[in-house]
């Protein structure tokens, strides 16, 4: 921490998740009896609203639908609805619109002309009684807290195991796979402590960062980008591994720190020849995840490992982590990023 103490709410706030995840895995119940109004309503597929952190948060449900449920899912251009008045039968559709602070224009507008022509609406947010909450039929509760630092850190987190409980629910599960996540969390706080500080060393003059994951991890990949770049402004681009080798490689050199999201699991197994091409190209590869272990990088950031479709909840941490210490190390306040509100309102 610097001595004016910036980034104190963000750095609290990251440490608080291990607790914010028990507390959510305490309530999984009350999401359970969502998930049992979503299973007799037997919906032929999903569509997913969301924007920001959120948005990446709903990407990686996309993937829990997908292969969970083998259901299709999509995510909302909210724009088609609130410019172009766009207005498609949505029948036995499931919408779920996933918002921190339920307060955004364009997802409460969405939200309610999805439920007026005929999706079963689900509001995922952490601010109970939100307008986006009270437009939905159905709501589940994040239950972080009150979330000071305009970066999104145990929202993130919370709104991932939210989302995970629903779908694992809805299938018929019982959490197994989340149980110990609170546990795992302090662990990975803790275990990835030293990796990140030596990151944060490498990287500090960075200016030009790619991220990339594949599967679940393509989530913690967005969500890492923007961390970077809304805490310390870098030039931070997220990419699938497989559209990264579609075109995008072609702009990584020397210059360029690649941060590869590689957990035990399909998509950790499917980045080794991503980051072998990268590697030939001479970017500097930090790996993080539970297999980082496995594959070609200068630095590596351990998770524990977990199943693969529970990762990104453990992978975000010393992501966060790295943008907090980035962002300090470079004279900034990840409290305070220039320009930036907690509450972005855009229709």
């Amino acid at each position: 921490m610097t001595s004016s103490d910036g980034g104190k709410h963000m750095a609290a706030e990251i440490a608080e998740q291990p607790a914010v995840l028990g507390g959510l895995l305490a309530r999984r119940a009350e999401i359970t009896s969502v998930a049992e109004r979503v299973r007799d309503r037997r919906p032929r597929f999903a569509l997913l609203a969301a924007r920001g952190s959120s948005d990446h948060a709903a990407l990686y449900a996309k993937y829990l639908i997908e292969v969970l449920l083998q259901l299709p899912a999509g995510l909302v251009s909210p724009s088609t609805t609130t410019l172009y008045g766009a207005q498609p039968d949505l029948a036995g559709v499931l919408l779920v619109s996933v918002s921190q602070s339920g307060g955004s224009p364009d997802l409460l507008e969405v939200t309610e002309s999805a439920r007026r022509r005929g999706a079963l609406t689900i509001a995922v947010t952490n601010t109970p009684g939100s307008p986006l909450e009270q437009a939905a039929e159905l709501a589940v509760d994040i239950g972080a807290g009150t979330e000071l630092a305009v970066a999104a850190t145990k929202t993130y987190s919370a709104t991932l195991l939210a989302l995970y409980l629903l779908v694992d629910a809805v299938r018929g599960g019982r959490g197994e796979h989340a149980a110990g996540l609170a546990e795992l969390a302090a662990q990975t706080l803790d275990g990835s402590a030293a990796a990140v500080a030596e990151a944060v060393r490498r990287y500090r003059f960075v200016e030009r960062v790619i991220t990339t994951g594949r599967g679940y991890s393509a989530a913690t990949a967005a969500e890492a980008a923007l961390k970077l770049a809304e805490t310390s402004y870098l030039a931070a681009r997220a990419y699938s591994g497989a559209d990264l080798l579609h075109g995008p490689v072609a702009a990584v050199d020397e210059e360029t720190a690649v941060l590869a999201v590689t957990s035990a699991g399909h998509g950790g197994a499917a980045m080794r020849e991503v980051l072998d091409v990268v590697r030939q190209r001479g970017a500097d590869v930090l790996a993080l995840g539970s297999a980082a272990d496995t594959v070609p990088a200068a630095l590596r950031i351990p998770v524990p490992e977990t199943a693969e479709e529970v990762a990104p909840i453990l992978e975000v941490l010393p992501a966060q982590r790295l943008a907090l210490g980035l962002a300090l190390a470079r004279g900034g306040d990840p409290d305070h990023p220039r320009g930036l509100r907690k509450v972005t309102r855009t229709r």
